[in-house]
């Protein structure tokens, strides 16, 4: 996969994009990227790239025409056609089911934002996407297109040490992760659930997949609403309920 991020700031991405999973999936050749600072591309004297929005108000907003010169080198480049992504607070919220669609993809080009916001044309005629990381405006769109990065990586072949680590992710089932626990088997009176020492592997993960039903149901039950659990997760789930409120719902 390769990424393109075009932003005002390419120094803050420096850190992010050269250390831990990041830096290894790049050692191993599966990930590249590219900055670009989309100043470079205006066409105006003093490199603007923002300018007043027809109709007045407040701030400034971007203009389209670095933006879309910037995609068209991008493109013109390396022969591609790539998935174009605006970072903004009115995007689709962004959710693990979107990382693991986009980490399908050879090519993502990110446009990050600043200042009051896009020039309309740049949304409509130029974006296939448009992504937000929560109910919340940051000042720029770079510290979002770091956060979709990151989960989208780790999600390359081979970019994890363990193949089964990512499949197992909270929200990559549909439900919050199961509880986990490392030596020692006591520690300062806190004891690991004895099933876990038992040597018994089918027990093990009867375990774990009705803990993460649990942990779902207690921290995000909003998730259940989503998904068709198996029979025997359903009757556990029921037992849960009942326990809490006294009856079944």
């Amino acid at each position: 996969m390769h990424i393109d991020v075009l932003t005002l700031f390419p120094e803050m991405f420096h850190g992010v994009m050269n250390a831990s999973i990041l830096k290894k999936a790049q050692d191993k050749n599966i990930f590249s990227y590219d900055l670009i600072n989309f100043r470079d591309y205006s066409e105006n004297k003093h490199q603007k790239v923002d300018d007043y929005p027809y109709g007045g108000g407040a701030g400034m907003v971007l203009t389209p025409q670095p933006i879309f010169d910037a995609v068209d080198a991008i493109k013109t480049k390396r022969n591609t056609k790539p998935r174009i992504i605006l970072m903004c607070p009115q995007g689709e919220q962004f959710q693990q089911t979107k990382a693991e669609e986009l980490a399908k993809e050879e090519h993502l080009i990110f446009i990050c934002g600043h200042y009051e916001g896009f020039d309309e044309r740049i949304r409509h005629y130029l974006a296939t996407d448009e992504l937000s990381i929560g109910d919340y405006v940051l000042t720029g769109g770079e510290l979002g297109a770091m956060v979709v990065i990151d989960s989208v990586v780790r999600l390359l072949p081979e970019v994890l040490g363990n193949k089964a680590s990512a499949p197992q992710d909270s929200f990559s089932t549909g439900l919050l992760e199961h509880p986990h626990y490392t030596r020692p088997a006591n520690f300062r009176g806190m004891k690991v659930p004895d099933i876990l020492l038992s040597g018994d592997h089918q027990k093990i993960e009867t375990w774990r997949k009705r803990e993460a039903v649990r942990r779902t149901f207690e921290r995000r039950s909003d998730l259940l609403e989503k998904i068709d659990l198996p029979r025997d997760l359903q009757v556990f789930l029921a037992e849960i309920k009942k326990s809490v409120n006294g009856k079944y719902e």
